[in-house]
């Protein structure tokens, strides 16, 4: 907020919960604006402008799809930072490769993305809570990491 910088969100298995806890700030008006849930891969393509062969060639839940939901939502929004979150939350879906609790978060803060692989254990709901949480201090981290930049 300080350093006036818009920010956008686009989620899959977090269902807009990282949205909502930004939208618990008081003042999130002023740099918030709009997120995205493209949970079906129609949408992440539609919406955000996941590549079709994106998907098929490494899946939704996979670091190169995190970042394209991170460009896409950015550029939709014309916001210098974005969150991205896609995972398998569960209780199924999960295979040997992409467990249940495996969540890639994505942020992109002007303009460079980093994205990061988590595996969080619990319940569905406990899955989502904490990759929530997680996008929400991996984008700090890189937001206090572009404020190191400019000083």
């Amino acid at each position: 907020m300080e350093k006036n910088m818009k920010i956008s969100t686009a989620e899959s298995c977090t269902g807009g919960l990282v949205a909502s806890r930004l939208v618990n700030v008081p003042g999130v008006s002023d740099v918030f604006e709009e997120g995205y849930i493209t949970y079906a891969n129609e949408a992440k393509e539609r919406i955000l402008g996941v590549r079709k062969d994106t998907l098929q060639c490494f899946g939704a839940v996979s670091p190169q799809t995190a970042e394209e939901m991170a460009l896409g939502a950015a550029g939709r929004t014309h916001a210098h930072c974005s969150i991205a979150t896609t995972g398998i939350a569960g209780p199924g879906g999960g295979t040997p490769e992409k467990p249940v609790g495996l969540v890639y978060i994505a942020c992109l803060v002007q303009g460079r993305v980093q994205v990061h692989r988590c595996l969080f254990e619990g319940d569905r709901q406990e899955v989502r809570r904490k990759a929530s949480q997680a996008a929400l201090q991996f984008m700090l981290e890189q937001l206090e990491a572009e404020i190191r930049l400019e000083a």
